[in-house]
């Protein structure tokens, strides 16, 4: 396939978000930033020092995407609060979703988040989580979710995507769709969730159905195997949970990214991902530590765009939506 308008090196970098290591503009970064051509990078706690180091570290990235001619970054960074939230004092510190308990709870912990995010320069925050744990179930996600019924996470997660993207940042719903009943750990393990879809809708996909019609930028798939919907692939490799489910069902036209792709709960190639990747209409893949995955994951998207027309015509879109997003919430 032919197209000399086409820069396939920026198509194909920009659907990766990264990881990396150190706290300042290194060599590393130029590479993820000025050769891979990223579309943002994932900040860590090895990352953060302070909030003076963190501005320097974004604006420097930012300066250098700007003079390497790219689009301006995603820069992200997981601040749920609790037990998950990389930025530590001096930044505000909250005691996470299972002890907020009502819209003004979720208002004041979204409005000081996001305040303090844009401080240092990082535009996307990825929260909330909207993962429901049953009454009566010990799941992983136990800590992180807030209690109650899939009405009562919808109210509270949903306005905390309003309030922060009302202030300027992006949120990210995550695990779709839906971790809340599972026991086992996808850092470590590929956990099994056997549920049909008719119980999902009923739960699990409430806060996320809920998130979309507030207009949620970004939505994040879980590693987990539902058989009943995909017995073949992890949601976030799977066409039918990625595309037929969020895509086609649900209508969701924003941002559709994996979670990381290091984790053992992803158990195949790097090629087969990305093989998957686009064929579900994932806009962005994560991959969140220094390592040959992430070369070998441009090169394959990059390869694929290249011989094949239709994830050719599929990736248009994804920079579409990418690109859309990126001139609404990150300035120039």
């Amino acid at each position: 396939m032919e197209n000399s308008s086409v820069d396939y090196g920026i198509m194909a970098g920009q659907r990766l978000m990264l990881g990396f290591d150190g706290v300042e503009l290194n060599d590393e970064l130029k590479h993820i930033i000025g050769d891979i051509h990223a579309c943002g990078i994932i900040l860590f706690s090895r990352n953060i020092e302070s909030p003076e180091q963190v501005t320097a570290l974004c604006a420097a990235c930012q300066d250098y995407a700007q003079a390497c001619g790219l689009p301006p970054l995603f820069i992200a960074v997981d601040q749920e609060g609790g037990v998950v939230a990389r930025l530590k004092p001096p930044f505000t510190m909250f005691r996470g979703n299972g002890f907020i308990n009502s819209a003004a709870e979720a208002t004041t912990f979204a409005a000081i988040t996001a305040r303090e995010l844009l401080q240092v320069g990082i535009n996307m925050n990825f929260a909330p989580v909207l993962d429901i744990v049953p009454q009566g179930v010990d799941g992983i996600m136990q800590a992180r979710v807030f209690k109650g019924d899939a009405q009562t996470v919808s109210l509270l997660g949903n306005q905390i995507i309003h309030t922060l993207q009302e202030k300027g940042v992006m949120a990210v719903a995550k695990h779709f769709p839906g971790i809340g009943r599972t026991v086992k750990d996808s850092h470590f393990h590929l956990p099994v969730l056997d549920i049909d879809l008719a119980s999902l809708w009923q739960s699990d996909l409430i806060p996320f159905a809920d998130a979309k019609e507030r207009g949620v930028a970004g939505i994040m798939l879980s590693h987990i195997l539902y058989p009943q919907l995909d017995n073949k692939w992890q949601a976030s490799l799977s066409p039918v949970v990625a595309g037929t489910l969020l895509r086609d069902q649900m209508g969701y036209d924003g941002l559709v990214m994996t979670d990381d792709l290091d984790m053992k709960a992803i158990d195949k190639d790097m090629a087969t991902c990305i093989q998957q990747i686009l064929r579900c209409r994932i806009d962005m893949a994560l991959i969140c530590h220094k390592g040959p995955n992430i070369d070998k994951a441009f090169n394959e998207i990059l390869q694929r765009l290249k011989q094949d027309e239709d994830l050719y015509l599929m990736g248009k879109k994804s920079l579409e939506r990418i690109l859309r997003a990126k001139k609404k919430y990150v300035p120039v």
